[in-house]
């Protein structure tokens, strides 16, 4: 039976039953007219999600690691610069995913809570006379963290220096649940994937790509074979793929976005506000420490938050499973032990929320925490009750 209870973890997400029925195809031939039918309108709506006009989406069948390696590959050489900064475990890995490649990867170490720095990255550029940095990397969110960092700001400081490098943005954790400005922001490749704020399963990389990053491909001397932009922007030209496609996926695809656009954008941002503020108020009532460092810093799709001292975050997350079978998210890299997150993105509402919260708060009573059994429950429903819901109950 506790495979019925939600999952508090950043991704992959509960999958509603909608999507589930969406996917549960029968084999069918990805070469008749009737795929094309359904593939062509996904690559289109999913640019709305994106919020651009100018840029062409590209999936493959893969997670977003394979979406990070298909923005390298197709756009850059061996030796090429990149300049990255370090806050948290997926930024370390995108590094060493360019490292692996060859990339020359200009690293900016920052403390783990902090978000992408603005303005350390403007010095770099601006030092950069010769223009040998040709991408800058940032995570938009980074999970491990709970840290959501502010493009349009990095976005500023390439413009201030004039410098001509390509934006390359991860935004796995974010897509579909926060704002995402891909033409307002002027970025170059944004790396998402189905399994977060889509609802989807795991298995299919999204990728917008501008007219920059396009260019740059044809000058670019990375292998590629699978990740090839060219072979994909070729097929789906047609309404094709140059593989076997994840069809199920696709037409998962189709029911996600329409899901999405019944909600509306803005009130699927507005609804993952919610359940995030919902757990922030928790967070507080329990007298424990989020790790983003200030509120700007904040996630709608993750909270990481600190244990006491002499406690191990481990122990609390597997007691959490073991006992009530809910699954929360572990401490990743620094956070190791010392710190638990909870994911509030993708299908999720405020009675699913305050079950979470409740389990945690159990959990942590089962093991002596100095937090006070039904504190974080209580904030969380006074916050819940007293504030605007969402349009239908408003409605109602």
């Amino acid at each position: 039976m506790s495979n019925q209870n939600p999952v508090f973890i950043p991704g992959p997400t509960n999958i509603p039953d909608r999507l589930r029925l969406a996917m549960q195809v029968q084999t069918q031939d990805h070469r008749a007219p009737d795929f094309v039918e359904t593939f062509a309108p996904v690559l289109e709506d999913t640019k709305k999600v994106f919020a651009t006009t100018s840029g062409k989406i590209v999936t493959f069948p893969a997670s977003g690691t394979g979406g990070w390696e298909a923005s390298v590959s197709n756009t850059l050489s061996p030796g090429d610069t990149v300049l990255v900064a370090r806050y948290g475990m997926f930024s370390h890995r995108w590094i060493d995913l360019c490292q692996r490649h060859g990339l020359d990867v200009h690293i900016i170490d920052c403390p783990w809570g902090s978000g992408a720095p603005a303005d350390k990255f403007a010095e770099v550029l601006a030092d950069d006379r010769d223009h040998r940095i040709k991408a800058v990397l940032v995570t938009h969110n980074e999970t491990a963290t709970g840290v959501r960092s502010d493009i349009g700001a990095v976005r500023k400081s390439m413009d201030a220096s004039s410098h001509p490098a390509m934006l390359f943005v991860d935004c796995v954790s974010s897509l579909a649940s926060m704002p995402f400005e891909f033409d307002k922001w002027g970025v170059d490749i944004a790396v998402s994937g189905s399994q977060k704020g889509f609802m989807l399963a795991t298995g299919m990389a999204i990728l917008c790509v501008s007219p920059k990053a396009l260019d740059a491909m044809e000058q670019a001397r990375l292998p590629r074979t699978f990740f090839d932009f060219r072979d994909m922007m070729a097929a789906n030209a047609s309404g094709g793929f140059p593989y076997t496609p994840p069809l199920q996926l696709i037409y998962g695809m189709r029911e996600s976005l329409k899901m999405l656009f019944e909600e509306g954008l803005d009130n699927v941002y507005a609804r993952h506000f919610r359940l995030a503020e919902g757990v922030r108020k928790a967070t507080a009532a329990w007298g424990l420490n989020l790790v983003a460092q200030s509120p700007d810093l904040y996630s709608d799709t993750v909270s990481a938050i600190y244990v006491p001292e002499g406690f191990d975050s481990n122990t609390l997350t597997d007691h959490a499973f073991n006992t009530y079978g809910v699954s929360f998210g572990i401490g990743l890299g620094e956070m190791n032990g010392k710190a638990f997150r909870i994911g509030h993105l993708g299908s999720l509402t405020d009675v699913m929320v305050l079950s979470g919260l409740a389990t945690i708060e159990m959990s942590m009573a089962d093991l002596d925490y100095p937090v006070e059994l039904g504190s974080g429950v209580a904030a969380a429903q006074e916050y819940f009750r007293t504030s605007c819901a969402n349009p239908m109950q408003s409605a109602a």
